[in-house]
């Protein structure tokens, strides 16, 4: 039985070649959507989860309002770990980590700027699980000028893994290589090529007050983190307040956050990181929890889209197998038998789809890897359990878009069907026609959210930030060129199309950055004072970057004062109370909290976003500084091409050997959003992927409501009825279904892209012409889609038409 049920299957499929076709296509496609989303989903839920001991280990994040300014940081005070072991027994261990980024390592005659570099606790391997190739984890970074090296990184600079007691040079400085682990998996939320020793990092130790180290704590099985978390309370006043005690009027933590301040420390699992934090000083950019969501739904309606084309393009050729359902049954087969024919026709379809999906989830994998910045690999999902769902998903698929053909088809009246009088009912009509409804709703929920999506990338990078980003080239690592940088600033303003030039390590992109505590009164208390931003520059920072001084004036080398001057942004003298902040004196500790400092106002700039558009911008001021990070330079554009070349010949003969690097600052800019580009771009792949399913099964409808009209438009066509009249009347019905699920679509989409934009500070308002829009994309689609059946059937001859039936 079984077998014949396969072999009827298999003729059927190659008698019907064109609907059988469309079919596997459709579903194909569809399925490979959903692999190619499901592969990148399970990879962002991945995350971390490689570590021994991932379900104990948590991160101390800090979030702090203080002055007018709030800070929502990655890193804790360098103490902390310590203190949290020592204090609470709940603490197994502790590692901390101190960001360096990038460090210039030595190789042969030449520099070569080494990125992802760390310095970390000996404890680092206590806590994170990452295998060994050669040396002793345990003790690697135990003795200062030790570091431990990828395999990648060894193979790099040694051109073998076998690397263990040879000496690095990292800027300028011998490091013995004293372990090699392998590469850090993709899926980690840090892939540090180089951890160096703690004990080489030069810095102010046991301050609790100053937050520059990423923290990571290991709790003792059984333990509840969401309630070893309010010992922090603990923590803060009997550590943290004695400290902020010393320049600041403060008696405990209670009275701190009365003024309205916050000062709080918690715990974020590690496994959490990924996709739940944003925080300032992440070592790189996470994952968004909220773009697995939104992905995940849409895996999901691209696949019920796809078997919900299934059910109509087979339904639309049930009139075409009525006669065989007739015959079968006047024969005496029972009505299971027809619907585990049908189920088992199903199966096959969905069996053969799968391996087509396969095959194009295979061949563009690369691309959509390229699209959404990964490494995935297509046999990620032949493991474990996905492999059993990879083998579950054409029976599951099968049954479901093959039960309502099946049960459809096996319920003709062979009686009515041979006396030629198949009727398919009002049900089942309308049940279809919800079908499609649901289909062009969610295609147009995807055009909606896609449109809003690259509004929203097109308004962040046209907005006026405050600063002019275009045509600044910026040259890295300036500091390598040592006693030269002053004579190559002031050569590179010699060249035809460099109009001024700045030297800075803080630029109004992801840079450095630098918060300290100030007051508008010698006695700082809660009430009085601001926590701003700390920006050294030169005198001719705001001039190449465009930024426009309100009131006062820059810094001047006329005024030898000015190394005790301060220029506001407009935020900070909000903050501070003050409608004319010239001539005001702001207060600070000076270095190592030893005496206080005060400085003048001279200027007032006009706000400018330095930071992400996500956020408000807050209280920043210039001081006059020594910050030789990064030489930045306003060009004329038709000048680029020869001051490239000769900023790299001049680095050259000024610090041979070295790296030369060099960016542009509306490059760095539009880094910050690069994950909502790459949002959108798969957004508008799945968006046209799914528009074009959901037409073959209005293809199908169409299909199926012309073979029922049949006789009806050859009565028309002999009564008089004009091609158009007909193409009008087939037409109008499915224009109607498109039209409710734009009715249907809009709210919801309205409502999904709200909360998205909710993330920005700084965003657009959903005008009514995106609907408007996305409605007429879909309308006329949906035209062209229905046309081809609805003229085809106008033209066709009526005397055949009138035979059919």
């Amino acid at each position: 039985m079984l077998q014949n049920y396969f072999k009827v299957a298999f003729r059927n499929l190659l008698k019907n070649k064109m609907f059988s076709s469309i079919n596997v296509i459709g579903l194909a496609i569809g399925l490979a959507c959903f692999l190619l989303i499901a592969l990148y989903v399970i990879d962002e839920l991945s995350y971390d989860r490689y570590n021994e001991k991932a379900d104990r280990i948590y991160r101390v994040n800090a979030d702090i309002k203080f002055g007018g300014n709030e800070l929502h940081l990655a890193v804790s005070s360098d103490p902390m770990g310590a203190t949290l072991k020592k204090d609470y027994p709940e603490v197994e261990q502790y590692t901390r980590l101190y960001n360096n980024d990038a460090q210039l390592i030595k190789k042969g005659n030449q520099f070569i700027n080494q990125p992802k570099t760390v310095y970390a606790d000996s404890t680092f391997f206590d806590v994170f699980t990452l295998p060994v190739i050669s040396g002793d984890t345990k003790t690697a970074l135990n003795e200062p000028n030790s570091v431990v090296i990828t395999e990648k990184t060894a193979v790099k600079y040694f051109g073998t893994t076998n690397a263990m007691g040879k000496f690095i040079e990292a800027n300028k400085q011998p490091y013995k290589v004293t372990a090699v682990i392998k590469d850090i998996p993709e899926n980690s939320h840090f892939h540090f090529t180089m951890i160096f020793s703690m004990d080489n990092v030069d810095y102010q130790w046991n301050n609790f007050l100053s937050n520059n180290f990423q923290t990571y704590i290991v709790l003792r099985k059984g333990t509840d983190y969401k309630a070893f978390q309010k010992n922090f309370k603990q923590v803060l006043n009997k550590y943290i307040v004695p400290q902020a005690q010393q320049f600041m009027k403060i008696s405990n933590i209670e009275e701190f956050e009365k003024s309205g301040n916050k000062l709080q420390y918690s715990l974020m699992p590690l496994t959490n990181i990924h996709l739940h934090s944003d925080l300032t000083a992440e070592f790189e950019p996470n994952g968004n929890i909220q773009f697995v969501y939104i992905f995940s739904a849409v895996a999901l309606f691209i696949l019920l889209i796809a078997c919900i084309n299934f059910m109509n393009l087979s339904t639309a050729r049930s009139a075409n197998r009525a006669k065989e359902v007739g015959i079968r049954k006047v024969l005496g087969t029972e009505r299971k038998h027809l619907i585990a024919q049908f189920l088992i026709e199903s199966t096959m379809m969905v069996v053969i789809s799968l391996i087509l999906a396969i095959i194009i989830a295979y061949l563009v994998l690369p691309f959509f890897n390229d699209v959404s910045g990964k490494q995935m690999q297509l046999r990620n999902f032949f493991s474990g359990k996905t492999l059993l769902f990879i083998l579950a998903l054409p029976l599951m698929v099968g049954l479901f878009a093959g039960s309502y053909p099946a049960l459809f088809l096996s319920g003709f009246k062979p009686i009515q069907v041979l006396k030629g009088k198949l009727n398919v009912g009002n049900k089942s009509v309308g049940l279809r026609s919800s079908l499609v409804v649901f289909q062009f709703a969610t295609s147009i929920m995807l055009i909606i959210g896609t449109i809003v999506i690259y509004n929203q990338l097109n308004y962040i990078q046209t907005k006026k930030v405050g600063f002019n980003k275009d045509q600044v080239l910026i040259v890295n690592n300036a500091y390598s060129l040592d006693n030269n940088l002053d004579a190559y600033k002031n050569e590179m303003l010699k060249v035809n199309g460099v109009v001024s030039a700045t030297l800075s390590s803080y630029l109004p992109v992801a840079s450095s950055r630098s918060d300290n505590s100030f007051s508008s009164s010698p006695v700082m208390d809660s009430k009085n004072a601001l926590s701003m931003q700390v920006w050294r520059i030169d005198h001719d920072y705001l001039k190449t970057m465009g930024m426009q001084l309100l009131k006062g004036r820059n810094f001047s080398k006329e005024f030898g004062t000015d190394s005790t001057a301060m220029i506001l942004n407009e935020a900070a003298a909000r903050v501070l109370g003050y409608d004319n902040a010239l001539g005001k004196k702001i207060y600070t500790m000076g270095d190592n909290n030893n005496s206080q400092v005060s400085y003048n106002v001279i200027g007032v700039i006009k706000d400018f976003n330095y930071e992400s558009l996500r956020r408000n911008i807050g209280p920043l001021c210039f001081m006059l500084g020594r910050s030789r990070g990064q030489l930045a330079m306003k060009i004329n554009a038709a000048n680029t091409t020869d001051i490239l070349q000769q900023a790299e010949s001049k680095w050259k003969t000024m610090a041979p050997g070295m790296p030369f690097r060099h960016d542009f600052l509306d490059e760095s800019f539009d880094a910050m959003y690069r994950s909502e580009m790459r949002v959108g771009r798969i957004a508008m792949t799945f968006s046209l992927l799914a528009i074009f399913i959901a037409c073959l099964g209005l293809f199908g409808l169409a299909t199926f409501m012309a073979e029922q009209r049949t006789r009806e438009i050859g009565i028309r066509k002999v009564l008089g009825a004009s091609v158009q009249g007909v193409v009008q009347l087939l037409s109008k019905d499915f224009l109607k279904l498109v039209i409710i699920a734009i009715i249907l679509a809009v709210p919801i989409a309205w409502w999904t892209m709200n909360k998205w934009l909710e993330d920005f500070a700084y965003r657009i308002h959903i005008s009514w012409w995106v609907f408007v829009v996305a409605g007429i994309i879909t309308m006329v689609i949906a035209l062209l889609t229905i046309s081809y059946q609805a003229i085809k059937s106008a033209i066709a001859n009526p005397v055949k038409s009138l035979r059919t039936e």
